[in-house]
This record gives C-alpha cells, sequence and structure tokens, in this order.
C-alpha cells in the first residue's frame, strides 16, 4: 500500500470534551462531570463531549453537548489541547479537542440528558477514576488553569458585584492550592487600578468591625490587555 492508499484507508473520528471549572467559596474549585449511560464506561464518570457533527464547528460540537448532557449554556471556552492517542479509546480512533472554562458554579442547575443519567460538580481533589483518559485531561486543564492565572486576572467575575477583599485573596489561594503574600498580594493588584476601594463597608455580623467592600474595574483590565501587562508579580 503506498502513501496516499494510506491516507483514503484512515478511519479516524473526532470528539470535543470539555472541562468546566466551578467555583464557589464554600467549596473551592470543582469540575462538571456527567455519568455515561451508554457503553463503553457505562455508568462512569466523565467529561461532558461526544462526537463533532459534519455541519458543525467544534466551538458549536462543545456547546451543544455541554447543552444535552448537562443542560447548561456557557459564553465562552477556551482550547486547551489535542487528545490523539491511537489507544485512549476502545472503539476506534478517536481525537478529541478539549476546551476548558471557569465559571460560578451556582449559577448553573444542571439537568443531564442525552448519552448522560447524571450530572454533577465534583472537587477537583476529590475526582473519581474517569473514563477514557479524562483524568489527564482534567490535570492539564488544572495546570493550564493555574498558569493563566499568573499572567490574567481570570476569575474575578465569581466575586459578588461588591466583595471583601480577602474574598478575592481565598479565591486565588483556592485557584492556586497555596498560601500568597496576602499584604504583597494587596498592594500590586491596587497599584493595577483592577480593583476600586468602595466608600461601602460590609454588613456587620458582630464579629470585628466591618470590612471595606470593593469592585473589579473590567474597563481598567480591557485596556491593560490592549497595552499588555504581567501578573506574574502578584503572586
Amino acid at each position: 500500500m503506498n502513501k496516499a492508499d494510506s491516507y483514503l484507508d484512515q478511519n479516524i473520528k473526532v470528539t470535543v470534551d470539555a472541562i468546566v471549572f466551578g467555583y464557589n467559596q464554600e467549596s473551592g474549585i470543582s469540575v462538571l462531570l456527567i455519568k455515561r449511560k451508554i457503553e463503553p464506561y457505562i455508568n462512569e464518570w466523565a467529561l461532558p463531549g461526544g462526537f463533532v457533527l459534519n455541519h458543525e464547528t467544534l466551538e458549536e460540537a462543545v456547546a451543544r453537548e455541554l447543552q444535552e448532557e448537562a443542560g447548561v449554556s456557557i459564553n465562552y471556552l477556551e482550547q486547551l489541547f489535542t487528545f490523539g492517542k491511537p489507544d485512549r479509546d476502545p472503539r476506534r480512533r478517536i481525537i478529541s479537542i478539549s476546551y476548558f472554562g471557569l465559571v460560578k458554579s451556582t449559577d448553573f442547575r444542571l439537568f443531564a440528558s442525552s448519552d448522560a443519567s447524571e450530572a454533577a460538580w465534583f472537587n477537583i481533589y476529590q475526582l473519581p477514576e474517569l473514563a477514557f483518559d479524562h483524568n489527564d485531561i482534567v490535570q492539564k486543564a488544572i495546570n493550564r488553569l493555574r498558569a493563566k492565572i499568573t499572567y490574567e486576572p481570570i476569575g474575578f467575575e465569581l466575586l459578588d458585584r461588591k466583595f471583601l477583599f480577602s474574598d478575592l485573596e481565598q479565591l486565588y489561594m483556592k485557584l492556586l492550592d497555596q498560601e500568597i503574600d496576602r499584604r504583597n498580594f494587596k498592594r500590586k493588584v491596587m497599584s493595577l487600578g483592577l480593583v476600586v476601594e468602595l466608600d461601602e463597608k460590609a454588613p456587620s455580623n458582630n464579629v470585628g468591625r466591618p470590612g471595606k467592600l470593593y469592585s473589579f474595574d473590567r474597563e481598567k483590565y480591557e485596556q491593560l490587555i490592549i497595552k499588555g501587562f504581567d501578573l506574574y508579580k502578584l503572586l
């Protein structure tokens, strides 16, 4: 068989997988998983995803699969990586293009359908054994998320419109899974102008003095994105 014939004999399918990280202040970082109700890996947990249809873009396919399998609609997911080991799927040679994003998990009401019997959030430190190579995919997404937070203030929109500065510190520490130098962190965040101190205080909880409230300046952030800046010095 010559090279041209081998190309014609190629039997490769394309899928998409979505790694949706959820955040809330109580439970930290979680990932959206679905329980499969078809073979292979029936009744096992996996990432939402599936085959790309002939008429779809990759982005359309991942949006459809998230809606069908978990009942969620997400405005933006970023392409993560392409996974294509020949034996990653027992059915045939399948290449998966993965997408990831970070959302406020309390904004979603999960509803499983299509190829999924359940949909649920799992803490990233308490994940079950996942179908296919999805544990590896999740770990790669976690690594990307932690790298990304060092140069872009992702996740500010996960806080309330008005928040305590300690809420922002907790967000970063949970995303990074490590302590930060709080005094240095605050000084550098404020020097960038991304966070505005408000002339308001949080409601009293009868424990200590009420803390000052802050808000995220998205317009300033967009200006800095255009100019270019590196947040690595924040950490």
